[in-house]
């Protein structure tokens, strides 16, 4: 069972990383011109902390509380096979989400100019600053109605394994946002406006492209107002406790741009970028897992934890190969990477310098990001919303005293820094605890594997310092030549880390190759 597990949680991991790579791309190519175009001044601070806000909501009431809390109680449902009882279950869930998604907005658009006070009070000793970003708020709000009822639709396909239309959602809204600053930047003032209109659009294409698999699995778009249904009310007991447990990454990303609203400007800018880098691995690798291994865990959980503890141990110990080195990598890369992709236009050395910064804050942290994802699904496959909670508010609480502690010496640095430290403190805790209760995690596996990891990735870390030693990547003015010897370093360090994962007989890598080789034949 476990095996067959493992192979599930691996198949859906490339279906929905495949997914957001492509999204991921995209949204590069979209971060190119909005670079090119607002670079890092007013208007680009201004948009980013207007749509953090309604991006920070996804996270929770969406993609974040409402996923991880209804797939396990559908999970039981679809378990039980009653037909009417699933329509009965997902009419009640759907009816309520949209009302109360239509009093959010409300509030949202009514409420902006207090929301921007609260999420970026620097703000206000700039008239022109904080209106502008009132004004883009209002815009940009509406786009949490349709993508929390895209992140419903995932909880649903999801749970029948049908993991593609969520994933690749996603290059709509990037590639509406590309469209609107490419089509509509001359028909606006300030041209900020058309990327505002980008993201309503986006929104817009993101549902509409998930509602023929939806009808497809026969999915009731009807309302029945009910709720007492006694598995609306499981999922609202789950949900409420969950939203802190699940998105303590997005919070502490939320307290940043708070503190950097009262550095130099452009703070918020550096932040925002070096975020969107870490989103690749974090999206493609940690989210992707997390995603795929929710249904798994959910179906694992019963009397025997044994089949759950492995899985969840072979999903970490899964997770941590990919994002040690992928933080290594943005660690020893990080100029290159943000020279290559956003140094042009408005967006100049200095603001490559500034970025590179806060990713190298950042990066210090990304296993530990990766990690929480998927540790956390093994508490709400559990039922168990208070752990979570629990953890997530010491964790905030490291956050928001490290920030104030290290935003004067090291400025949006220190911000990035307080983030990584909190995430370990918060990976930490979560992985002792969830030991505790299940009391079958295989430690030794663990500490062996992590071991092998550690060395590999040290010897990747070696081989690209001498790299950019022997060729330095942004000592030519061409463009292309960068971008060639930025792809020989990261294929060069990625084939001398497998060699070395390989020479040690790391068990996850064999498995990886096994399987590959079990799908070839």
């Amino acid at each position: 069972m476990t095996t067959r597990e493992h192979h599930k949680i691996l198949k859906a991991t490339a279906i929905v990383g495949g997914g957001t790579f492509v999204s991921r791309v995209f949204g590069y190519i979209r971060d190119m011109v909005v670079a090119s175009f607002f670079g890092t001044g007013m208007a680009a601070d201004a948009f980013f902390v207007a749509f953090r806000l309604p991006n920070l909501l996804r996270r929770l009431i969406g993609e974040g509380s409402m996923t991880v809390s209804f797939i396990p109680v559908f999970t039981d449902y679809v378990k039980k096979g009653d037909r009417d009882e699933i329509l009965r279950f997902l009419s009640s869930c759907f009816s309520i989400l949209v009302c109360l998604l239509i009093m959010v907005t409300a509030a949202g658009v009514l409420t902006a100019p207090w929301l921007v006070k609260i999420i970026a009070p620097g703000f206000v000793k700039f008239p022109e600053k904080f209106s502008l970003t009132v004004s883009l708020t209002r815009v940009v709000f509406p786009y949490i109605f349709f993508i929390s009822l895209v992140a419903f639709s995932m909880g649903v396909l999801n749970t029948y394994r049908v993991f593609f239309p969520p994933a690749f959602s996603p290059v709509l809204l990037n590639v509406s946002m590309i469209a609107s600053v490419l089509l509509l930047y001359k028909f606006f003032h300030p041209p900020i406006y058309a990327l505002a209109v980008g993201v309503l659009i986006g929104g817009v294409l993101q549902l509409a492209f998930q509602i023929p698999f939806l009808v497809k699995r026969g999915f009731p778009f009807r309302f029945a107002w009910n709720p007492r249904h006694p598995g609306l009310r499981k999922v609202v007991a789950l949900m409420g406790p969950s939203i802190l447990g699940v998105a303590v990454y997005q919070l502490t990303v939320f307290i940043n741009t708070l503190l950097a609203s009262f550095l130099p400007s452009g703070s918020v800018s550096y932040l925002y970028y070096a975020d969107r880098l870490m989103q690749f691995p974090l999206g493609i690798f940690a989210i992707a897992m997390g995603t795929a291994a929710l249904p798994s865990f959910s179906s694992l959980s019963g009397k025997d934890m044994k089949p759950l503890g492995d899985a969840i141990g072979f999903t970490l110990r899964l997770i941590l190969m990919i994002s040690i080195p992928a933080s290594v990598g943005l660690i020893f890369l990080r100029e290159p990477i943000i020279g290559i992709l956003f140094q042009r236009g408005a967006f100049n050395v200095v603001s490559r310098h500034a970025t590179a910064l806060a990713l190298l804050g950042y990066a210090i942290g990304l296993f530990a990001v990766s990690g929480v994802r998927v540790v956390v699904p093994g508490f709400y496959a559990l039922k168990d919303a208070k752990t979570p909670v629990r953890v997530a508010v010491v964790a905030l609480l490291v956050n928001v005293a490290l920030g104030l502690i290290l935003m004067g010496p090291l400025k949006h640095l220190g911000l990035a820094l307080a983030t990584s430290l909190s995430s370990i403190v918060n990976l930490v805790l979560l992985i002792y605890l969830l030991s505790r209760r299940l009391r079958a995690m295989n430690w030794g596996a663990m500490g062996k594997s992590l071991a092998e990891i550690v060395v590999a990735s040290a010897g990747m870390g070696v081989f690209l310092y001498l790299f950019q030693q022997w060729f330095p990547i942004m000592d030519t003015a061409v463009l292309v030549s960068r971008v060639f010897r930025l792809i020989l370093a990261l294929v060069g360090g990625g084939f001398l880390y497998l060699i070395f994962l390989k020479g040690l007989r790391n068990p996850e890598m064999n498995y990886i190759l096994e399987t590959l080789k079990k799908r070839r034949r």
